[in-house]
């Protein structure tokens, strides 16, 4: 079947590329004008004609299959969309069985032309599928091999095209559904359409398994059974380190301090700041890239893949927990509410702008991947007359809270100290638990994070498995959290992030709960990084709070009382965390262990960033053998495992 399909490449300019998915033959020696898989004019065949046609003078004529003798086909699909000369008509056309019943639903679903849509999408999809098989079967060496670079893109676009056909066809079923709904509806209904349908695909929040396209739900399975790559093969950047650098190798040493071991005369200010570079992939790194997404399936777990190194900012993920606790005054003011509901309220405003400066940089960059054993540590002074949530709007003298303003005769001179520590517990699965507390005010938070990230195509998802609980002794309440899902997107172009899911907050001694949805970018229309939230009395089912806005830009809150609250989460003043030199943390201290890379990184040498990354890996490597031979179980320093989760061994519960 004959197919025109539009990709993006580079920096966003359009191509049209291929004349069929599945056509048997690759030819470069042909004019954009002349393909004959579309009735107009189209650039189908530039991609194979090599970067200048003219002064390249390349041409290819490659055979992905073998030749069978030319046949005719009579079947319904080569009639209606002749084959190219030469191509076998096996690979052209793709024949679908269907029960009656499951014509029936099919009819159903998709009424009128867009069944007919329906059943070319499957057509495509065979014929992609065949096209992988095709180019996974080259060889690696010789004139045209299966990492060719051509082949990469053709193989990545063709599976993009088709799940963004996938989403085009969904919208249209979905617009057709309504019209239909409208005309049957009785004639003393109202008219107009509602108006949250246009909106309807910007509230869909997609469930976490996977893509929303059946297109892509067949593209799972559609390429041949092999093993995904792993730590040894599936990258060629990770190379063997030269003997110059594998001596300065760091020392393996269990030092690692305790969180109540650091003083706060050994901290510093800290002066890094968390911006990268805004630039979007650079060619040569593209290939890289390229080569990477041709050994990887949708829906692959990509916990164990080497991902090349230039794609790396300059932090461990364990630091990044730590940066979403950039307004401690924010999370001091929780327990000084008077009520319940001012708490889970000022709980949510203070959750809604934790991420803004976790994630700096509008470019997705990956933090480094915590070793076993590797910990965190920082802490926070905060002044105590900022510990003030900001006033509401239209409050009048009557709705002030009592506990937004210091007693006459407090004592508003000082800080509170608010203490991290982080823990990269467990390697396979990757699991990192950290914990932060505020010995003054009676307040802790626990939590562990399972990161599962997953291949989607041109994007990867990253999904926060785990929970974290919020406890107020003075109030003896125990809030428990979720976090969200990430997804880095258009990775071959300008990578950027966005938070998609729905997460919770409950709390079961006040009865109170809250709702927060990060609504992924739909693809047609729509904004990013849009968020709302609502919070409830469960026992009387009352909604007491609503917001809505940016998780990094602007957030309005709503309240039952009337009162409306502005909050942006560009201005808000960052306190800075203090943390010690780096010749006074412990070896397994995440700023000392990746010295040498993160250095590295900043210079722009992202083959020495390579290798010194290289050391700590095979080091982890060769310690997991020792332990596996001589049947030892690691122990972290810092948290125990409790269920199915990690607690910190010391916690403010137990103590206070």
């Amino acid at each position: 079947m004959p197919l025109c399909v539009t990709a993006e490449r580079g920096g966003g300019a359009a191509e049209r590329y291929g004349p069929a998915l599945g056509e048997e033959r690759v030819r470069g020696d042909r004019s954009p004008s002349s393909c004959s898989s579309c009735s107009h004019s189209c650039s189908c065949c530039h991609l194979f004609q090599g970067s200048s046609c003219a002064s390249s003078g390349r041409t290819r004529s490659f055979s992905l299959l073998p030749h069978p003798p030319p046949t005719s086909s009579s079947s319904p699909g080569s009639q209606r969309y002749p084959a190219h000369a030469g191509a076998p008509s096996a690979i052209v056309t793709i024949t679908h069985h269907k029960s009656p019943a499951a014509a029936r639903r099919a009819k159903n679903q998709y009424p009128g032309r867009l069944l007919e849509v329906k059943e070319i999408m499957s057509q495509a999809e065979g014929q992609q599928k065949t096209l992988v098989q095709s180019i996974e079967a080259l060889p690696t060496r010789g004139p045209l091999t299966c990492l060719d670079q051509d082949l990469l893109l053709l193989k990545a676009t063709s599976a993009a095209t088709l799940s963004c056909l996938g989403e085009c066809l969904n919208i249209l079923q979905q617009n057709v559904g309504q019209v239909t709904q409208h005309c049957n509806a009785p004639s003393n209904a109202p008219s107009h359409t509602p108006s949250h349908a246009r909106d309807l695909a910007s509230d869909t929040v997609p469930g976490w398994p996977g893509p929303k396209s059946p297109s892509a739900d067949r593209l799972k399975n559609g390429g041949p059974a092999s093993s995904g790559p792993t730590a040894d093969n599936s990258s060629s950047i990770s190379s063997e380190p030269s003997p110059a650098l594998r001596n300065k190798g760091l020392t393996h040493s269990t030092e690692n301090p305790s969180l109540e071991s650091i003083r706060p005369s050994d901290e510093t200010t800290d002066t890094e700041d968390n911006e990268e570079d805004e630039l979007g992939v650079m060619e040569d790194q593209r290939s890289v890239i390229l080569h990477l997404l041709s050994q990887l399936k949708l829906g692959m777990d990509l916990t164990r893949v080497v991902l090349p190194t230039f794609i790396l900012e300059k932090r461990s993920l364990l630091e990044m927990y730590a940066n979403f606790m950039a307004h401690p005054d924010l999370f001091l003011c929780i327990t000084a509410a008077v009520t319940p509901e001012e708490r889970i309220v000022r709980f949510v405003e203070y959750y809604l702008t934790s991420f803004h400066e976790g994630r700096k940089g509008a470019v997705a960059k990956k933090p480094y991947n915590p070793v076993l054993g590797e910990s965190f540590h920082c802490s926070w002074e905060v002044p105590r007359d900022r510990v003030r949530p900001p006033q509401r709007t239209n409050a009048g003298p009557g709705l002030r809270d009592p506990a937004r303003t210091e007693p006459s005769g407090a004592d508003t001179s000082g800080c509170y100290r608010v203490r991290f520590v982080a823990e990269q517990v467990s390697h396979h699965p990757p699991v990192s638990g950290f914990y932060c507390e505020c010995q003054e005010r009676r307040m802790c938070v626990n939590a562990h994070v399972w990161t599962k990230s997953k291949f989607m195509g041109m994007s990867i998802g990253v999904s926060m498995v785990g929970e974290g609980v919020l406890c107020l002794l003075e109030h003896d309440e125990e809030y428990v959290f979720t976090l969200p899902c990430a997804y880095a997107r258009s990775i071959l172009t300008v990578p950027w992030v966005e938070l998609g899911g729905k997460v919770s907050i409950n709390c079961a001694k006040s009865g109170y709960s809250a709702t927060v949805t990060f609504h992924t970018k739909p693809f047609y229309g729509g904004k990013v990084h849009r968020v709302t939230a609502e919070v409830k009395h469960n026992p009387t089912n009352t909604i007491v709070c609503k917001a809505q806005g940016e998780w990094n830009g602007t957030l309005e809150f709503t309240y039952s009382s009337g009162e409306t609250k502005v909050i942006d989460t560009s201005k808000l003043p960052v306190i800075k965390k203090k943390i010690r030199p780096l010749e006074r943390q412990g070896l397994m201290e995440s700023r000392r262990l990746w010295q040498r890379v993160t250095e590295a990184l900043k210079e722009g040498n992202v083959d020495a960033a390579t290798e010194h990354k290289h050391i700590l890996e095979e080091r982890q490597r060769s310690e997991e053998r020792q332990r596996a031979t001589s049947n030892t179980p690691w122990k972290p320093k810092h948290f125990i495992k409790e269920g199915d989760g990690w607690v910190y061994h010391n916690p403010l519960w137990k103590t206070h």
